[in-house]
């Protein structure tokens, strides 16, 4: 078969920890991503509140889609977290724990690609468990006026996105990618975040996108033909390739790695939360499955595929323990 899954789990091989600011408050947000037991998946630990809440970052967890995906467990929320989550998933990382002290995670320069320098710099640790991994099986759609996002069966797992804005400068755009750590870490986790300037000016005057600058968002002019930003593009097209990167972000959601075909038509986050509820509220359009390699082939063996409602439940265990704070650094 052709996936580029690997059959077992990972987690990082060392703790390793940055620090950046909040898009939205302004301030310093100190982050560790930690090694974790096989079968935990991925956890936010909220390290600045009392008892060190976990929460997990699972679709089940979503509390708004508001200009970024935001998880929440009770009081206590995780916010604009798709661009760490793309870049775990990228890196092929099952398990880890990312201890945060603040309610938002640093905003970085606005892409993914700082996460994966940090998670390259962890390296990677093979665990004893197998990955279960979610084969989509039928089509499945879901559709929120003029946008459109699907998941098609496919032997690997493959983003196609197309957006399509009324300004010379981006017009219409479409990219599709296979999605490996590779060609995820060269063409796609670059790709910033973007607006346009009256609208970071709007969030400022209600208090939020504090943290916003030209370091770290793409901010379109005026007059829709330019970036204020003086570097320019990283790539011609790098808007679409930054909402492909959401995309994968945000997939990384339904708990394990997924072997379907997305294709998106001017998504966004509350679009791809729609698809993956619609996902699970349709069992018999998939199924779990084990990967076991086999002379130099990776064979799939089905360890769940009876369509009954609630099976939507990838192995978790709450990791627990003594947890260390990040060190603060100065900006």
């Amino acid at each position: 078969m052709a996936s580029s899954i690997e059959p077992h789990q990972y987690t990082v091989k060392r703790a390793v920890s940055c620090c950046g600011v909040g898009l939205h408050t302004g301030r310093t947000v100190n982050l560790t991503i930690s090694p974790a037991p096989d079968n935990t998946g991925i956890q936010f630990v909220r390290t600045d509140v009392e008892g060190n809440p976990l929460i997990p970052a699972r679709v089940e967890r979503v509390v708004d889609t508001t200009l970024a995906t935001t998880l929440g467990d009770g009081e206590n929320r995780i916010s604009t977290t798709e661009h760490l989550l793309a870049a775990l998933r990228a890196s092929g990382i099952d398990n880890a724990l990312l201890e945060i002290d603040s309610h938002e995670t640093p905003i970085m320069d606005g892409s993914a690609g700082p996460f994966m320098r940090l998670l390259k710099n962890a390296g990677r640790q093979r665990q004893r468990s197998l990955r279960k991994v979610m084969r989509i099986t039928q089509t499945i759609s879901f559709t929120d006026g003029d946008k459109t996002i699907r998941v098609e069966p496919s032997d690997v797992f493959k983003v196609t996105g197309r957006i399509k804005f009324d300004d010379a400068l981006i017009s219409e755009q479409r990219y599709s990618t296979v999605v490996d750590r590779d060609h995820f870490a060269k063409e796609i986790a670059t790709a910033r975040t973007f607006g346009f300037v009256e609208q970071v000016e709007q969030l400022w005057q209600n208090g939020l996108a504090l943290g916003g600058t030209l370091e770290n968002v793409i901010a379109i002019h005026w007059n829709r033909k330019s970036i204020l930003n003086e570097d320019g593009l990283r790539f011609d097209d790098e808007f679409i390739r930054h909402k492909v990167l959401d995309i994968i972000g945000d997939m990384t959601l339904l708990g394990s790695p997924l072997l379907g075909h997305v294709i998106a038509d001017r998504s966004g986050h509350g679009l791809h939360l729609g698809l993956m509820q619609t996902i699970i509220a349709n069992p018999q359009c998939w199924e779990y499955v084990t990967l076991e390699q086999h002379n130099g082939s990776l064979l799939q063996h089905v360890v769940d595929s009876t369509p009954q409602p609630g099976r939507f439940a990838p192995i978790f265990t709450p990791v627990h323990g003594n947890l260390r704070s990040p060190q603060p650094c100065a900006l």
